[in-house]
């Protein structure tokens, strides 16, 4: 890795934002086509809460080419904040449809926080169903609750029929 990228990295670690910040949009304006530090850049900005100024990081950083556990980092990071600034069609896109850069649920599929977020945004999209199914299917794989676990079968069965009574 570059001495640069090591050092704002660490900065990162050691709670030094701003200046971790400072020194990755350097190395992006010296080196644009580089997925690593536009991705490292998004994070920087989302760490500062500029979620804004992260997008076109992100944007970037997914269009170049990033390896796999960076790519899904990026995925997640995009539509977190898409979310957060209240995109929720575009937050959507990222975790999910063909229309835009890859679809973080079926590359990723084993990433359960990729799920809870977009989990979060079908909330904000008023999708509270399928809202609900996720994260009860997030919970029931990841959970070692033994009392959940007891009721693993029934919570299975109906987490995709909340809205059904039976009379």
């Amino acid at each position: 890795m570059n001495h640069k990228l090591d050092k704002a990295l660490a900065l990162r670690k050691n709670g030094n934002h701003k200046e971790s910040n400072e020194l990755l949009s350097e190395l992006v304006k010296e080196f644009p086509d580089d997925a690593l530090y536009n991705y490292q850049c998004a994070w920087s900005f989302d760490i500062l809460g500029e979620e804004e100024k992260a997008v076109p990081f992100y944007e970037n950083a997914i269009k170049i080419g990033l390896p796999s556990k960076d790519m899904e980092g990026a995925i997640l990071g995009l539509g977190s904040t898409y979310r957060a600034l209240g995109e929720y069609e575009k937050s959507k896109d990222i975790f999910l449809t063909k229309d835009i850069f890859l679809k973080g649920m079926e590359l990723f599929p084993d990433n359960h926080v990729i799920k809870v977020f977009y989990s979060m945004t079908l909330y904000n999209l008023k999708e509270h169903s399928q809202a609900m199914e996720l994260l009860l299917k997030c919970l029931l794989n990841t959970t070692n609750d033994n009392e959940i676990l007891s009721y693993k079968k029934a919570l299975h069965f109906y987490s995709d029929k909340l809205d059904q009574t039976w009379k």
